[in-house]
């Protein structure tokens, strides 16, 4: 059981009395992981392989559906040259979320959606393997991140983590850090309901067996935060520093920028 303090400031309810935590749910792609760099590697071929085999698939669709095919999906990846949107849907969503983007804009480029669908598929066969393991730039942990996890840990306060990342992707990426017997639980795109339905931030907590209002969230999209405010958790929190573009957060929640501005007091029972 643990108070936490933002800034040297304890997080407290209207009255004034200081939350007790005894589990701190964490969003991963953003806030415990910097995986931008893969993730904007797998949208990048997303797109090209979509482009190419649309051209091979579909040569009676004009040679400029492939330019405007681009377009629609680096806007729904939320890709630029150099960076992906923190709100994207790439960032955000999870793989079944993006192949239903990608079908969507193969359909607006002239598809009909059973061959959209299929199209969809065959593109992320072809991307896959640069996810998660297979990637060659896997995603290495926030700075600061382990620090925090210790002094959670010391003060007896348990580690989840939230994502709608595959738990094979959760397992692979906590492992790779060497965190994996410092989180307790886990909910995945493969877990039912995913975030960011509050049920999901709710059956994590009574896998974890601590009452929702015992808990905090960190998470580095506003889908994250409003999910933990309507599931009742007391201390919600935005994490900035996981992106090269800043999370575009509602500023209702409080945030911080590095882990060293989160500090972990052990409560008296």
């Amino acid at each position: 059981m643990a108070h936490l303090l933002l800034r040297g400031q304890l997080l407290a309810d209207a009255n004034g009395h200081p939350h007790r935590i005894d589990a701190v749910l964490f969003d991963k792609d953003g806030t415990l992981s910097i995986s931008e760099p893969m993730l904007h590697a797998l949208a990048s071929a997303r797109v090209f392989h979509a482009r190419t085999l649309l051209q091979q698939r579909h040569p009676e669709l004009p040679a400029s559906r492939g330019d405007e095919l681009a377009d629609l999906l680096q806007r729904a990846y939320g890709l630029t040259e150099q960076a992906i949107h923190p709100a994207g849907a790439t960032a955000v969503g999870s793989r079944s979320h993006n192949l239903i983007s990608t079908a969507t804009a193969l359909a607006q480029v002239g598809l009909g959606w059973p061959e959209a669908l299929e199209l969809s598929e065959a593109i992320f066969a072809a991307t896959d393997g640069l996810h998660g393991q297979g990637s060659q730039q896997r995603p290495i942990a926030t700075e600061g991140l382990h620090d925090l996890v210790e002094a959670l840990e010391a003060a007896a306060v348990a580690c989840a983590v939230i994502s709608n990342d595959d738990r094979a992707g959760i397992t692979a990426f906590l492992a790779s850090q060497e965190l994996s017997g410092r989180f307790q639980a886990c909910w995945s795109a493969d877990h039912s309901p995913r975030k960011p339905d509050p049920a999901a931030v709710l059956a994590l907590c009574a896998a974890l067996g601590v009452p929702v209002e015992r808990c905090a969230l960190i998470g580095d999209a506003n889908s994250d935060l409003r999910m933990a405010q309507q599931a009742g958790v007391p201390v919600v929190l935005g994490y900035r520093a996981g992106w090269s573009t800043t999370p575009p957060l509602d500023p209702c929640f409080p945030c911080l920028s590095h882990w060293q501005e989160l500090e972990v007091r052990t409560a008296a029972a």
